[in-house]
């Protein structure tokens, strides 16, 4: 039977490709992928810990979770799409380019 520690393995496994996707990529949207993944791992933990307590707490934090990420991937998306038109590119170094 699975028990909540294989979820538990399992969403620190998800969470650290996404430390990692955050760390070593230069691309913008390789960073925003990472920061989904990141938050795919804080929700499955909190499914598994609702689930094992037995209550819909977890759950209710996990929709608004969803909701955040989901306005998050459209303002990235925005910011990526405007660093494109002005430097012609989505690398996460020439960031320090864009001044007001």
């Amino acid at each position: 039977m699975i028990g909540i520690e294989h979820y538990l393995i399992l969403s620190g496994i998800i969470f650290t490709i996404g430390i990692a996707g955050v760390i070593t990529s230069r691309s913008v949207l390789k960073v925003l992928l990472s920061l989904e993944l990141l938050l795919a791992a804080s929700n499955l933990s909190f499914v598994a810990f609702s689930r094992y307590n037995g209550d819909y707490a977890g759950q209710a934090i996990v929709f608004f979770v969803i909701i955040v990420a989901a306005a998050e991937v459209a303002i990235g998306l925005a910011i990526i799409v405007l660093m494109y038109r002005h430097l012609n590119t989505i690398q996460a170094d020439e960031l320090k380019d864009m001044k007001w």
